[in-house]
This record gives C-alpha cells, sequence and structure tokens, in this order.
C-alpha cells in the first residue's frame, strides 16, 4: 500500500470527547470515515488531546505527542480552557489574548516544520455560560470565548490555514431553530451527542478534503506565514 496520511488531532477536551462514549466522539467518528472512504490508503489518525490543556501547556507536550511522529495533516483545535478566568487569576484570562494567539501560531508553524503538509485550525462552539460573571471580571464565560473565537480567526488568517468555525455553525443551526442547550451537556461547555454530530459533519469535511490533497497532490509543505 503505497498511499500514506497521518492525521493528528491537537486539541483539549472538546478533542478528547470529555462526557460521552469513545466511539461516540467526533474524532474517532472522522477516523472511521476517513478509513472507509479512503480504503486503498494507509490512513492514521491520531487524538493526543487532553482534558483543560491550553495552548500553553500544550506547547510544552507538542515534540513528543505530535513533532515526533510528523503528521501530514494537523487539526488544531483550543481556547476554551485559554480564555476562562480562575479564582486565582484575580481578573487574567488563564491565558492572556496576545499569548494565546502567539502560542497558535507556534503550534502552526512547528506542525509545518515536522512535515504537516495540511494544517487546520478549529474555532470552538458557543457554550451556554451566558449569565453569571468571571471571578475577578466584567464578562461572562461565554463573552470571552466569543472573543477568543475571533482571535483564532485572525491567526488563521495570518498563518493561511484553513478554518473550521464550530461557531457560525452552531449559530446557524439555532437560526435555524436549535437551541444552544442541545449541543453541550449539562456542563454548558462540552459536547452533547448531537454536539458531537455537528463537529462530526463539519470538521469531517474538512479532514477529508485536507487527506485527500496530501495522497493526490502531497499538499504545499511549508506554504504560508506564522
Amino acid at each position: 500500500m503505497d498511499r500514506e496520511c497521518k492525521a493528528f488531532f491537537f486539541g483539549d477536551s472538546i478533542c478528547f470527547g470529555q462526557g460521552v462514549s469513545p466511539h461516540q466522539v467526533w474524532v474517532a467518528r472522522i477516523a472511521a470515515d476517513l478509513a472507509a472512504t479512503f480504503a486503498d490508503a494507509a490512513i492514521t489518525v491520531q487524538n493526543p488531546s487532553v482534558n483543560g490543556n491550553t495552548t500553553r501547556a500544550a506547547l510544552e507536550r507538542m515534540p513528543y505527542d505530535v513533532q515526533a511522529h510528523r503528521p501530514d495533516v494537523l487539526i488544531v483545535q483550543f481556547g476554551m480552557n485559554d480564555c476562562n478566568f480562575w479564582e486565582t487569576d484575580h481578573g487574567h484570562p488563564r491565558v492572556s489574548p496576545d499569548a494565546f494567539m502567539a502560542n497558535l501560531r507556534e503550534i502552526i508553524h512547528r506542525g509545518r516544520l515536522c512535515g504537516a503538509k495540511e494544517v487546520l485550525l478549529g474555532v470552538n462552539h458557543p457554550s451556554t455560560r451566558s449569565s453569571a460573571k468571571l471571578p475577578h471580571a466584567n464578562i461572562t464565560y461565554e463573552q470571552s470565548n466569543r472573543r477568543y473565537n475571533s482571535l483564532i480567526r485572525d491567526v488563521a488568517g495570518i498563518a493561511e490555514v484553513q478554518l473550521v468555525d464550530m461557531e457560525r455553525a452552531v449559530d446557524a443551526a439555532v437560526r435555524e431553530g436549535a437551541t444552544f442547550e442541545e449541543f453541550v451537556l449539562d456542563d454548558g461547555l462540552h459536547l452533547s451527542l448531537k454536539g458531537h454530530q455537528i463537529y462530526f459533519a463539519e470538521y469531517g469535511a474538512a479532514v477529508k478534503s485536507a487527506v485527500r490533497k496530501v495522497l493526490t497532490q502531497g499538499g504545499a509543505e511549508g506554504a504560508g506565514g506564522v
């Protein structure tokens, strides 16, 4: 089997799939779909995502969890921990906006240096944490989440990577009659089964396209800025 492609999902609990069975996680469903779609190729999907990770923590473990394996496709999903405010942060987000953007850019840069031909960057879905203010802050979690989503879009433009915008996808579904609560668990943050379904639908097509490019054209290694 001459054709092969390694796709790595690198994120936090949204990629890991906290709160649902492993086979129902959107990343696992994409892996199964890729294997069926490209049955004549060797497709390897890995998901070194960690619950609670910020981009700062992710950079520390990236050399072992990602770079050493030289993925062809890298899917990056972070932000829902970075944007949070803990009591001990005294009114400062866990990762500042400037540091968050710099961390994402370095993750993308390191991915390309280790051979990633296609890089996808994800914007996170809306939470339902939109009433209580964050500790020592005058904003809610959801306001902070949407602010960091805007930063993710900015990084995607600067680094010239493909954007998968789950905020816009869920907002569109809500305009068509769904509710935000349907897409998350009772904690208002982690994905419900319906949330995993919409992630699978949005990311599935984008990842499949990236894998196809690697298999048929080899992508454009090193393209784009950071």
